[in-house]
């Protein structure tokens, strides 16, 4: 597959090709059901865009039933800034219904397959862009990370995935989940490509009130021989698998080959990162989605009063995830449980991101598994709190909004991708793929 550097110098015929060719490898592999729907009609570079970010008259539906027959009024600021880069948006990407989801399971569209075993999950939230992008079904794909929903699906299928410093990236137009979490980023084949497009969706947004007046770029200064420190975690990986034990090796090995410093750090214990997550994400959701409700925007089903139309509405719109982190959302930030809970949640995020600065102090960057382990089969993970602790790597990065960027280190025995992150500093992107390139090089070399 023709990378993004490479698609970007091509002629608009060879673009026109690029798309027909695209469009007709999607179209043979429905089974992996990547895409919700497609639209060839642009003339830029084809990018693949989850199904959670507004495209003007695209129906975009946040892979839910209750936003089937919505079409979106106006493009998202990240879509206004790839139609002045000569990018265009290629079709929707599949994804758990709200981003509520860690393997794209929850989709009212079905799940998506991940292309190296159509028996795994892809990861998600963002499984569809990230699948598509594996399949080179895709020159790039946009997602959103709200705990992990970039990394993870992309450590799962083997590619790219970049989440930016919280504000570095537009939110206008993002169907939001948590607004203080979610952020919008690339999803590619390489770095290179990641930094490229990061580029092109990133800068300052008078229509975000936490958009950061910033627009440093990245990718023409990217400079892997710079050496770095780099911390790594311990403790971290006495609860990964034996594959993801053996990359975190392998990649400490060969960044100090690559004359990078390696130092070891401690965080607290991971359990407080995954309760200050799920209780702000959970009462951010429930905030957020009291707009669906069957007058506004999408499906409706009408009740006998307003009262009714609005329970039915959201009682057969919303699937049983989304319907399960409503209550836990109402539930922490009900009367007399708010301060028990939503306050300390609070608390106990300031404590993180000083925990992450402290050390940031000290070292370039983190290295750290995205998830504790490789793809796993469909159903494996009936529980929603496994599911949950599965998030134990990345969600962390989201409460501090810092940057991070999951890339593919090894093969398991079983063929399955593994990949693991990096983390820097907030607005610190320039040393974020610095370092990303350089472990990429180096591997290959």
């Amino acid at each position: 597959m023709i990378t993004l550097k490479e698609a970007l110098t091509l002629s608009p015929e060879a673009l026109a090709t690029l798309r027909e060719t695209l469009q007709t490898e999607i179209e043979s592999r429905p089974e992996l059901n990547a895409y919700v729907a497609l639209d060839a009609s642009g003339s830029g570079v084809p990018i693949a865009v989850k199904d959670n970010i507004q495209v003007k008259d695209w129906s975009v539906t946040g892979g839910s039933k209750i936003l089937q027959g919505y079409v979106a009024p106006y493009n998202a600021t990240v879509i206004e800034k790839m139609h002045s880069a000569g990018l265009s948006p290629f079709g929707r990407t599949n994804m758990d219904e709200f981003a509520m989801g860690s393997t794209t399971e929850s989709s009212y569209y079905g799940r998506t397959q991940n292309p190296h075993h159509p028996d795994c999950v892809p990861g998600g939230s963002s499984g569809g862009s990230a699948a598509a992008v594996a399949a080179g079904l895709a020159v790039a794909a946009l997602g959103s990370d709200t705990g992990g929903s970039i990394r993870q699906p992309a450590a799962f299928c083997g590619i790219v995935g970049m989440k930016p410093t919280y504000g570095r990236v537009s939110r206008y137009g993002l169907g939001a989940y948590a607004s203080s979490l979610d952020q919008i980023g690339p999803m590619t084949k390489n770095v290179e490509d990641a930094a490229i497009l990061y580029d092109i969706i990133s800068g300052y947004d008078p229509n975000d009130s936490t958009s950061v007046n910033r627009n440093d770029k990245v990718s023409q200064t990217l400079n892997p021989s710079r050496p770095l420190t780099i911390a790594i975690v311990p403790s971290y990986i006495k609860e990964a698998s034996t594959d993801v034990k053996k990359a975190y090796a392998k990649a400490v090995a060969v960044l100090r080959n690559a004359g990078h410093t390696i130092v070891e750090r401690e965080f607290m214990d991971a359990k407080y990162d995954i309760s200050a997550y799920y209780i702000t994400a959970t009462a951010e959701a429930t905030t957020n989605l009291a707009r669906y409700d069957g007058i506004r925007y999408g499906n409706r089903v009408e009740g006998a009063n307003l009262k009714e139309t609005f329970i039915k509405t959201r009682s057969e719109g919303f699937g049983d995830e989304v319907k399960r982190r409503i209550l836990l959302g109402n539930f922490v930030l009900s009367s007399g449980y708010y301060d028990a809970y939503y306050v300390k949640a609070q608390k106990v995020r300031h404590l993180i991101k000083e925990e992450y600065m402290k050390i940031f102090n000290e070292v370039d960057l983190i290295l750290s598994p995205v998830a504790p382990r490789t793809a796993y089969e469909f159903g494996a993970l009936s529980d929603p709190l496994e599911m949950y602790l599965s998030d134990i790597y990345t969600i962390s990065v989201n409460l501090a909004g810092l940057p991070a960027i999951a890339l593919p280190i090894d093969t398991s025995e079983s063929g399955m991708p593994v990949g693991l992150q990096l983390i820097a500093a907030p607005f610190d992107e320039q040393t974020l793929f610095d370092g990303a390139l350089s472990l990429e090089q180096s591997l290959q070399s």
